[in-house]
């Protein structure tokens, strides 16, 4: 499991003078995790690594702990009011759906899990 919560630097807060960090709150964390549970089960997924920053919360999926990411869940409450807060981004920096919901967002990976249990 990789952690990485990076220290802001010095006047890195946000606009309003609050430098708090974006992150997943317990149920949106259960949600992934469950997600993750269930294709390491699969085999498709072995490691995972989380960031949290001024602007976006990520959850990076690894295959292999050496490799990149072969997709991150993102969270930017930015776009909460416009394409929707959650996101899945392929390896490639595709985005492959994003909307409002976490669950529906997610579905898209679930598809893939499907695909790979057949």
């Amino acid at each position: 499991m990789n952690m990485q919560t990076p220290t802001p630097f010095p006047g890195q807060g946000s606009a309003s003078g609050q430098g708090q960090q974006v992150a997943f709150d317990r149920r949106e964390l259960g949600t992934i995790m469950g997600l993750y549970g269930r294709m390491v089960a699969a085999g498709e997924w072995r490691d995972y690594g989380m960031s949290f920053l001024k602007d976006v919360a990520v959850f990076d999926v690894f295959r292999r702990t050496a490799e990149h990411p072969l997709y991150r869940i993102e969270k930017r409450p930015a776009l909460r009011l416009k394409q929707g807060q959650y996101s899945v981004i392929g390896m490639d920096g595709q985005i492959l759906r994003r909307g409002q919901d976490l669950k529906t967002v997610l579905r898209v990976l679930e598809r893939k899990l499907i695909r790979a249990v057949e």
